[in-house]
């Protein structure tokens, strides 16, 4: 895993500020003064006369609404000084975000390890935390007593009490109904159908909101990563499973009921093979850790002793197929041959401007090398268009936590600033 300082400067990718940046005119369907703050914040600084110009409203409005969210305590005038200023020029005043008005912690629950994030109201990163545990599935009691460890802990590294943070933003693997705050199915929950929302909110004394993996995933490189300037674009995550988020228009999409967007569960194969879903044929059961550790007991005859982790079996296959194995290089083949169908369905299907390969398997380059690539180009639509970007990121698991904590800044941004009223009507 990366350090945090290199994962925060990874995803930041040196610009400032946090959130979409979203071209100016193209939400006029919002209160304007959470434009102003949204706007505020991706720019991390910004001074009024360019608010006035980017949403075309007159500086005598954004005076007024800039001079509320100030008395409100979410924004606060900072001397910058211009670059074109000499030393002794005078600064100029810009709007910034007041960073310490509220903090949230983001929070993913998986197999193998708990990670936990805790960032200020500006989203910069204030601690970071990581506790493995034996794979499983858990009782829904184990896992919100779980969480509530790891919270405590990231919250004391942060010297942030848990009653200071305005929400909390947690993850899991599976199919997640994020507005009802209900995991129907889960690998790391033994039950279905769990309201994991309102039995953390009550364990932590906390708003929480939860929402799938993939999907935070998307979320950390819509505010902190390579989407925020995109309208359009999709993230791939291959790790113990196969998911997919995707971003229309700037903002996620999750369906009408939630639950949009499972590329890993979508068929490849009649009657394939069997999936962790319970379902046959499921593009996951090629290409995620678990086929690719079946395979190889198969072709290698590698045992799977109740010591050895599923990395230490995929590392095994790796090497042999370093080594020239021909056998491990052909799984590795094949996984990335399902893995271009995949790819191509989401072409064809989206055309988004850019798709994002997430995930630890991510350093297995088998899966993504050229080869790959070009069977996904030959499987998609001969309309002359250009290949849309792949980009691969192989980050750490605080990634995922960042995408929570960017759920839970959401939450607590539109909570604040845009009232019940004005939310239903959008």
């Amino acid at each position: 895993m990366a350090s945090l300082s290199v994962e925060r400067k990874r995803l930041g990718g040196g610009a400032p500020g946090c959130g979409p940046l979203i071209p100016p005119l193209s939400e006029t369907t919002r209160p304007l003064r959470q434009q102003i703050f949204d706007r505020v914040r991706a720019a991390g600084l910004i001074a009024r006369v360019q608010l006035a110009k980017e949403l075309s409203i007159s500086p005598a409005s954004v005076t007024t609404l800039t001079s509320e969210l100030i008395e409100r305590g979410f924004l606060e005038e900072v001397q910058a000084r211009r670059e074109s200023d000499t030393v002794r020029g005078r600064p100029t005043v810009a709007l910034g975000v007041r960073a310490a008005a509220h903090f949230v912690a983001g929070i993913k629950l998986s197999d193998r390890e708990h990670t936990a994030v805790v960032v200020d109201f500006a989203g910069n990163l204030i601690a970071g935390e990581a506790i493995s545990r034996q794979p499983g599935a858990m009782l829904l009691a184990d896992i919100v007593g779980a969480t509530e460890t790891l919270l405590d802990r990231v919250c004391a590294k942060a010297g942030v009490p848990r009653a200071n943070l305005s929400a909390v933003g947690l993850g899991v693997p599976g199919f997640v109904d994020c507005p009802a705050g209900v995991v129907h199915w889960s690998p790391v929950l033994t039950d279905h159908h769990v309201p994991l929302a309102a039995a953390a909110s009550q364990r932590l004394n906390l708003p929480v909101h939860i929402d799938n993996d993939a999907n935070l995933v998307t979320l950390a490189e819509l505010w902190f990563g390579a989407g925020r300037r995109l309208s359009d674009f999709a993230v791939v995550t291959i790790e113990h499973g196969v998911g997919m988020g995707f971003v229309i228009n700037h903002r996620i999409f999750r369906g009408s009921q939630g639950m949009g967007m499972e590329l890993g569960h979508t068929k490849v194969q009649l009657d394939g093979a069997l999936c962790r879903c319970g379902q046959r044929g499921c593009l996951e059961a090629y290409v995620a850790d678990y086929a690719l550790v079946r395979e190889a007991q198969t072709a290698l005859n590698l045992s799977h002793r109740e010591n050895q982790s599923v990395g230490a079996l995929l590392e095994s296959l790796f090497d042999h197929a370093k080594a020239g194995n021909s056998a491990a290089r052909s799984i590795f083949h094949r996984a990335g041959r399902y893995l271009a169908l995949g790819l191509a369905n989401v072409v064809n299907l989206f055309d988004p401007e850019l798709i994002i390969l997430s995930g630890e398997r991510m350093r297995y380059d088998y899966l993504y090398a050229e080869e790959t690539l070009d069977e996904m180009r030959a499987m998609m639509l001969n309309t002359g268009r250009p290949t849309p970007r792949i980009e691969t990121h192989a980050w750490g698991d605080l990634l995922w936590a960042h995408g929570a904590a960017a759920l839970a800044l959401h939450e607590v941004s539109d909570g604040l600033l845009c009232p019940p009223r004005e939310m239903a009507a959008q």
